[in-house]
Protein backbone atom coordinates (compact mmCIF):
# COMPACT_ATOMS: atom_id res chain seq x y z
CA UNK A 1 0.00 0.00 0.00
CA UNK A 2 0.97 3.59 -0.93
CA UNK A 3 1.17 6.31 1.27
CA UNK A 4 -1.84 7.49 2.79
CA UNK A 5 -2.49 11.21 3.71
CA UNK A 6 -4.45 12.36 6.74
CA UNK A 7 -6.02 15.45 6.27
CA UNK A 8 -8.40 15.26 9.28
CA UNK A 9 -8.00 17.26 12.87
CA UNK A 10 -5.06 16.28 15.00
CA UNK A 11 -2.10 15.14 13.53
CA UNK A 12 -0.72 15.79 9.94
CA UNK A 13 1.30 14.65 6.82
CA UNK A 14 4.97 14.65 7.36
CA UNK A 15 7.34 14.64 4.79
CA UNK A 16 9.13 11.14 4.24
CA UNK A 17 13.08 13.09 4.76
CA UNK A 18 11.23 14.12 8.48
CA UNK A 19 10.14 11.13 9.27
CA UNK A 20 13.19 9.43 8.06
CA UNK A 21 15.20 11.35 10.16
CA UNK A 22 12.86 10.57 13.45
CA UNK A 23 13.24 7.04 12.81
CA UNK A 24 17.14 6.92 12.50
CA UNK A 25 17.54 9.22 15.74
CA UNK A 26 14.74 7.16 17.64
CA UNK A 27 17.57 4.64 19.29
CA UNK A 28 20.30 6.82 19.65
CA UNK A 29 19.52 10.82 18.81
CA UNK A 30 22.41 12.67 17.83
CA UNK A 31 24.99 10.13 19.50
CA UNK A 32 23.40 10.76 23.19
CA UNK A 33 22.70 6.90 23.41
CA UNK A 34 19.16 7.46 23.90
CA UNK A 35 15.87 8.24 22.03
CA UNK A 36 14.75 11.77 22.55
CA UNK A 37 11.58 9.91 24.62
CA UNK A 38 13.90 8.52 27.21
CA UNK A 39 16.08 11.30 28.41
CA UNK A 40 15.28 13.40 30.96
CA UNK A 41 13.92 17.25 30.25
CA UNK A 42 16.15 18.46 32.94
CA UNK A 43 19.22 16.97 30.37
CA UNK A 44 21.70 19.25 27.88
CA UNK A 45 20.69 17.22 25.33
CA UNK A 46 17.13 18.47 25.74
CA UNK A 47 17.57 21.87 26.79
CA UNK A 48 19.29 22.24 23.21
CA UNK A 49 16.26 20.74 21.62
CA UNK A 50 13.84 23.29 23.15
CA UNK A 51 16.02 26.31 22.76
CA UNK A 52 16.29 25.37 19.25
CA UNK A 53 12.71 24.79 18.43
CA UNK A 54 12.14 28.08 20.28
CA UNK A 55 14.61 30.00 18.65
CA UNK A 56 12.97 28.23 15.14
CA UNK A 57 9.55 29.09 15.83
CA UNK A 58 10.45 32.84 16.95
CA UNK A 59 12.28 33.35 13.46
CA UNK A 60 9.89 31.74 11.61
CA UNK A 61 6.26 33.28 12.93
CA UNK A 62 8.93 36.95 13.95
CA UNK A 63 7.95 36.66 17.68
CA UNK A 64 9.68 38.99 19.33
CA UNK A 65 12.12 38.51 22.63
CA UNK A 66 9.21 40.37 24.92
CA UNK A 67 6.75 37.57 24.01
CA UNK A 68 7.24 34.15 25.72
CA UNK A 69 6.78 31.06 23.76
CA UNK A 70 5.57 28.11 26.15
CA UNK A 71 5.52 24.38 25.01
CA UNK A 72 2.69 22.59 26.37
CA UNK A 73 1.04 18.84 25.89
CA UNK A 74 -2.22 18.05 25.00
CA UNK A 75 -4.53 19.04 22.29
CA UNK A 76 -6.76 22.03 21.72
CA UNK A 77 -9.12 20.83 24.37
CA UNK A 78 -6.97 20.60 26.74
CA UNK A 79 -5.52 24.06 26.76
CA UNK A 80 -8.97 25.36 28.00
CA UNK A 81 -7.72 24.14 31.57
CA UNK A 82 -3.83 25.07 30.82
CA UNK A 83 -3.92 28.61 30.19
CA UNK A 84 -5.88 29.50 33.26
CA UNK A 85 -4.18 27.51 35.24
CA UNK A 86 -0.95 29.25 33.82
CA UNK A 87 -1.71 32.56 32.72
CA UNK A 88 -4.46 33.91 35.32
CA UNK A 89 -3.20 37.02 37.43
CA UNK A 90 -4.85 37.42 40.58
CA UNK A 91 -7.84 35.37 39.99
CA UNK A 92 -9.60 36.85 37.04
CA UNK A 93 -9.76 36.55 33.28
CA UNK A 94 -11.97 38.01 30.67
CA UNK A 95 -12.95 35.96 28.27
CA UNK A 96 -14.55 36.68 24.68
CA UNK A 97 -17.08 34.31 23.68
CA UNK A 98 -17.17 34.81 19.73
CA UNK A 99 -17.77 31.47 18.73
CA UNK A 100 -18.16 27.52 19.55
CA UNK A 101 -14.31 27.21 20.30
CA UNK A 102 -14.43 30.09 22.84
CA UNK A 103 -17.65 28.30 24.41
CA UNK A 104 -16.04 25.32 24.83
CA UNK A 105 -13.75 26.83 26.76
CA UNK A 106 -15.41 29.30 29.07
CA UNK A 107 -16.07 26.27 31.73
CA UNK A 108 -12.26 25.68 31.68
CA UNK A 109 -11.70 28.80 32.79
CA UNK A 110 -14.78 29.16 35.32
CA UNK A 111 -13.98 26.41 36.70
CA UNK A 112 -10.70 27.88 38.22
CA UNK A 113 -11.62 31.42 38.85
CA UNK A 114 -14.63 34.33 38.70
CA UNK A 115 -14.34 35.06 34.66
CA UNK A 116 -16.80 37.36 32.90
CA UNK A 117 -17.32 36.96 29.32
CA UNK A 118 -19.21 38.15 26.68
CA UNK A 119 -20.64 36.86 23.81
CA UNK A 120 -21.10 40.48 21.87
CA UNK A 121 -17.88 40.66 20.42
CA UNK A 122 -18.81 41.25 16.95
CA UNK A 123 -21.04 44.18 18.22
CA UNK A 124 -18.24 46.16 20.05
CA UNK A 125 -14.90 46.56 21.14
CA UNK A 126 -13.28 45.51 24.65
CA UNK A 127 -10.83 46.62 26.71
CA UNK A 128 -9.21 43.22 28.43
CA UNK A 129 -7.45 43.58 31.79
CA UNK A 130 -3.84 42.57 31.40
Amino acid sequence: MGRVYNFSAGPAVLPESVLREAAEEMLDYRGCGMSVMEMSHRSSAFKAIIEEAEADLRDLMGIPDNYKVLFLQGGGSTQFAMVPLNLMRGGFAEYIVSGSWSKKGLPGGEAFRRCPHSGRFFRRQFQLRA
